[in-house]
């Protein structure tokens, strides 16, 4: 199966916060406090993948205080060498050219999101600019197993709604118009390099599927996938060969199942499903491009063998008990593998397989400050809905917690995402503090089935928020929190849930934590980037269009702006100035609505951030605001601000912060 490297992951929301006041360092039991540092700053080196030709180990680590990419041989991993010298942004997603002689890298300006493609020479160290655009972003459409010189990506120099396809020459940089794309959401190629398939939205919100040959899309589709499948079913990838093409297809049932279609004859063939679990992600074979295993995720991930050919290895690796495993990176001759082990109550570990002698040698540890950190477990639980429904989430408690102790509601982004089981550095930050904290898969998130995800369509603000509620009276029950003593926080999705939360159900929570939420859901899907419009007719269907007078209506009754005088417990709120998913207006306009009305709130803007924040000081920075609101308002511990503010770009545009701390031209509060 063709290797696509995806760089939406990239942006991921930032959970963070802000405000007043520092409290006790040590938790009744003597549980002493973790610094914010060990938790957010940089990690010591991270996001390990072995070199195809499997001589050498690339990771990211910091370099001058930067995150950048460096290498080592793989087996001398302390020999190593930094490759890139970025000076300001960190660098967080990278990748080996298929001919292991570069490493490809991608970075934005400041968090917008315009993601540019750089290569880095592994013998020279010269570095080069392969797509030297402005507001561009770069998609990588294909690469091969057997082509080692160049990849196939997409650009959206010319039209900012649309990626046209290029190939790019690793040697030269040179890029070769392959396909102009005027309305296609997407392309497969196979291990040629040649396009297979175009994707297309449809104006109902259904997908279409065309085969492309010779560079050109056929008229007609040969699959048609309406709005209920097209969330749950697409086109993975071929086998090296070409004749079958991989599948994750939720036709004809609820969760999404891996098939094998014969592109000779159309025939299908289940290769694995689960019902109450989407199959997730395959191992394929580097060589051949064949499905040897899949995985599951309900309440924990699981490796499934198709056939005998990973079966001893995945048992081996399940009979370690060094926690829980994903595998990475594979060699092309499949003779190693890099593995990581998630203890969850000790840091994550990541070691080289070697599969032809059974054995597994550790390479680094991500977190090493945190080895013999008191961290704690997290549990799995199902949640009932008042409708009926099953919400799998996570249950982290402060250690040695018998009794009841406040509770942060820790809500995932997206929608259109899950939270997992894992090691998960706000959930130990927070109970290190003295809260529980509950993760909770509301209805649309993923994972569970397209009837699980379509349960939340236009729900924004009503039942997707009635299931935050029954979790928080399922832990009320259970003894794991009181209810008056109860914040609810998140970014993105979870920033609007906050919102939501103080503003439709105002003495529902103690507090809430707003980071780069949206307040105005008309204004939201107004703004939203140029090149997500090949998913904006779906995103309509599942909050409401506001092209027409009834999607108007609906949009603005969910949107909590329009609730603004409501609310009133203390509400803080994070944003990233440049963040292109959630305009900085969303933040501003709830921010002056209140102030308006003389309601308090705390508003703190990153003028060098977008959606969440990827530098570690300005991370840090808004995590000691936050524990120290969350400690005036539940009662908890926090560690002392410091100086994390002045560190950071933070500007206190509205409220104030203990002791009137500002940063980079900063206001004091107003």
């Amino acid at each position: 199966m063709r290797k696509v490297v995806q760089f939406a992951a990239v942006a991921t929301t930032a959970l963070v916060a802000v405000a007043a006041v520092a409290q006790t360092t040590r938790q009744p039991g003597g549980v002493p406090l973790i610094e914010r540092a060990k938790l957010f700053g940089n990690p010591t080196r991270t996001g390990g993948q072995l070199s195809p030709d499997g001589k050498w180990l690339g990771f990211i680590a910091p370099r001058d205080g930067v995150l950048n990419v460096w290498v080592a041989p793989v087996d001398r991993p302390n020999d190593a060498r930094p490759l890139t010298a970025e000076k300001v942004r960190p660098i967080r997603a990278y990748f080996w050219a298929p001919d292991s002689k570069q490493i490809l890298f991608v970075n934005d300006k400041g968090g917008d999101e315009n993601f540019l493609l750089y290569g880095v020479d592994l013998a020279s160290g010269a570095q080069k600019a392969l797509t030297p655009f402005e507001k561009t972003t770069v998609q990588v459409v294909g690469m091969s197993d057997s082509i080692k010189d160049r990849i196939l990506i997409g650009v959206n120099n010319r039209d900012p709604r649309w990626h046209d396809v290029q190939e790019l020459s690793l040697a030269t940089g040179r890029l070769t118009p392959v396909f102009r794309n005027d309305g296609y959401a997407g392309f497969l190629s196979d291990d040629q390099l040649r396009l297979r398939i175009a994707v297309k939205p449809r104006p109902d919100s259904g997908v279409d599927y065309y085969r492309v040959i010779d560079n050109k899309v056929e008229a007609t589709p040969f699959t048609r996938v309406d709005y209920e499948d097209a969330s749950s079913t697409a086109p993975l990838g071929f086998t090296t060969d070409g004749r079958t093409l991989y599948w994750g297809d939720a036709r004809g049932r609820d969760t999404r199942a891996l098939l094998a279609q014969d592109m000779a004859t159309g025939k299908f063939t289940t290769i694995g499903a689960n019902d109450r679990a989407d199959v997730g992600g395959g191992l394929t074979n580097p060589r051949t491009g064949v499905v040897e295993a899949y995985s599951v995720n309900f309440h924990r991930n699981e490796y499934v063998p198709v056939g005998n050919a990973v079966k001893r290895d995945l048992a081996f690796l399940k009979a370690q008990n060094k926690g829980e495993f994903q595998i990475g990176s594979r060699t092309d001759a499949d003779d190693k593998w890099l593995v990581t082990f998630d203890p969850i109550t000790a840091p994550s570990s990541t070691w080289l397989y070697d599969r032809r002698a059974g054995k597994l040698t550790e390479l680094y540890t991500p977190r090493s400050e945190l080895v013999g950190a008191p961290l704690v477990a997290m549990e799995a639980v199902d949640i009932p809905t008042r409708d009926g429904l099953s919400m799998v989430s996570y249950l982290t408690r402060p250690k040695g917690a018998s009794a009841a102790t406040p509770m942060v509601l820790l809500v995932h982004g997206g929608p259109w995402a899950r939270d997992t089981y894992g090691f998960n550095g706000y959930h130990q930050w927070l109970a290190n503090r003295g809260y529980a904290v509950l993760s909770v898969n509301f209805r649309s998130s993923t994972g569970f089935g397209k009837k699980f995800v379509q349960a939340g369509d236009r729900q924004w603000g009503r039942k997707m928020h009635d299931d935050l509620i029954d979790a928080v009276d399922w832990a009320v029950k259970r003894g794991v929190t009181t209810r008056e003593k109860v914040a609810i926080m998140g970014g993105s999705y979870g920033g609007y849930a906050t919102l939501a939360g103080l503003t439709m159900t105002p003495d529902a929570f103690a507090c809430g934590v707003d980071i780069v939420g949206p307040s105005n859901l008309f204004t939201l899907l107004k703004t939203i980037p140029p090149y997500w419009e090949a998913g904006k007719q779906q995103m309509y269907r599942r909050m409401g269009d506001p092209g027409t007078p009834e999607g108007q209506a609906l949009l603005k009754e969910r949107s909590p702006l329009t609730y603004a005088d409501q609310i009133r417990k203390p509400l803080l709120i994070g944003q990233g100035a440049n963040d292109p998913r959630v305009n900085v207006a969303e933040s501003d306009q709830i921010v002056a609505a209140m102030k308006a009305r003389d309601i308090p709130v705390t508003y703190v803007v990153f003028p060098d951030e977008g959606h969440g924040f990827a530098r570690p000081a300005n991370n840090i920075a808004f995590n000691a605001v936050a524990e120290n609101f969350l400690a005036k308002c539940l009662g908890g511990r926090a560690e002392p601000i410091g100086g994390a503010l002045a560190a950071s770009t933070a500007q206190v545009r509205a409220g104030a912060v203990e002791g009137g701390a500002t940063a980079a031209g900063g206001t004091k509060g107003n």
